[in-house]
């Protein structure tokens, strides 16, 4: 592959690595960056072009780093800024490129931003993060809940105001709208492209801007009982507002400052709002991850119809892609079957666009049984 084709991801394979758990260089029982470069020979031979990386960033760990502490820090769990430097040499050198992922829709709450912003209501960080009154009987100021359960605006009794989390507590939502925060994370962002970083995925980009009324979300007629209680209602007020897309191109015209650079982004909305991504001229995202794969019956027909009805939908230009797996989502051989496994992963391989792989999917990884007492992820936790 040309290091210098600006447009290598779209004949790139993609590879995610989960590094908690995919090579541990200390036997401390868990994964770091010593124990991925010892492992780039393997992704190599596997045939892989671009490996992108969950979170390695300093956190507290409420959400297994999906809430930062320090944006342009390593966490100590996963080894030092120089090991750092080092996967990105090794990466380079054995031909691969290397992807983080960016999360810029929230932080930590032990984030120095919000720890100024909760100080007091005048700090000059509090407009950093989204604060607003009690309603009127004193509750949440809306309807809106919480992804990993229950409301989605949490108390700060010193202050008076509630703050706004889509996840967990510990994950307070920035202010989009507020062009420092903007600002802060387009510095994090060239940040880390300096240091050679080939691109980034976007955790939840289509949850950054909010209604700047903060309406009521609607309910949802086709809620089931047996899905999560967030889906009770749907999210058109919360996420996916036309003001995220000038959001998006300015990202994109962050990681254009550099050459050949990617932007991708992690979207769970229907087909017709997911191309939308895509941005005017093709200047959004280049790969809007699509995720039909993931949740599609596992028929002929049904796959058959999910990949007319996507490039149908696509923009003029507009390069398609394909997810099989990810860290959300069960295991690929638990889903459709051990037999069918390697007829997933010849599907995403020759479909035209741009194929993403989950670690251990190549082998055909399975979901593990976890006893009630050793569950540690946050949403299974809050919404067994």
């Amino acid at each position: 592959m040309d290091q210098d084709d600006r447009d290598w991801w779209r004949r790139g394979i993609f590879y995610q690595v989960y590094p908690r758990s995919f090579g541990d260089s200390d036997g401390d029982g868990v994964g770091d960056l010593k124990g991925i470069i010892a492992r780039l020979p393997y992704l190599t031979r596997l045939g892989v072009d671009a490996v992108w990386l969950s979170p390695i960033f300093s956190s507290p760990m409420a959400d297994f780093g999906y809430d930062i502490s320090d944006y342009t820090g390593i966490d100590p769990l996963f080894g030092t800024m120089e090991d750092f430097d080092a996967l990105v040499a090794a990466a380079h050198d054995s031909g691969l490129k290397l992807i983080l992922d960016l999360v810029p829709n929230h932080t930590s709450d032990q984030h120095p931003w919000f720890i100024e912003a909760k100080s007091s209501r005048d700090n000059p960080k509090r407009d950093w993060y989204i604060w607003r009154d009690p309603a009127p009987d004193g509750g949440p100021p809306n309807n809106w809940l919480s992804e990993f359960g229950g409301s989605a605006w949490a108390y700060d009794e010193p202050s008076g105001q509630y703050y706004y989390h889509a996840f967990l507590a510990q994950q307070p939502d920035l202010n989009w709208r507020n062009r420092e925060v903007r600002d802060a994370i387009y510095d994090v962002m060239r940040f880390w492209l300096r240091k050679g970083v080939d691109g980034f995925r976007v955790d939840v980009i289509w949850h950054l801007i909010k209604d700047a009324d903060f309406r009521d979300n609607p309910t949802n007629p086709h809620y089931r009982a047996d899905r999560p209680p967030h889906e009770k209602l749907l999210t058109q007020y919360s996420t996916d507002q036309l003001e995220v897309h000038t959001v998006i191109t300015e990202m994109r015209g962050v990681t254009e400052e550099f050459d050949n650079r990617v932007l991708i982004g992690e979207i769970y909305l229907p087909l017709h709002r997911l191309v939308a991504y895509y941005g005017n001229d093709l200047r959004g995202a280049q790969m809007p991850f699509n995720f039909a794969l993931l949740s599609t019956l596992w028929s002929a027909r049904a796959v058959e119809m999910i990949i007319a009805d996507y490039e149908k939908a696509l923009p003029p230009g507009a390069w398609p892609n394909w997810v099989l797996g990810n860290h959300d989502r069960p295991r690929v051989a638990s889903r459709v079957g051990p037999a069918q496994a390697p007829v997933a992963a010849m599907l995403l391989l020759t479909l035209r666009g741009t194929p993403t792989l989950y670690y251990g999917d190549e082998i055909g990884m399975r979901q593990v049984a976890i006893a009630p007492d050793q569950v540690r992820d946050p949403f299974e936790k809050n919404v067994p």
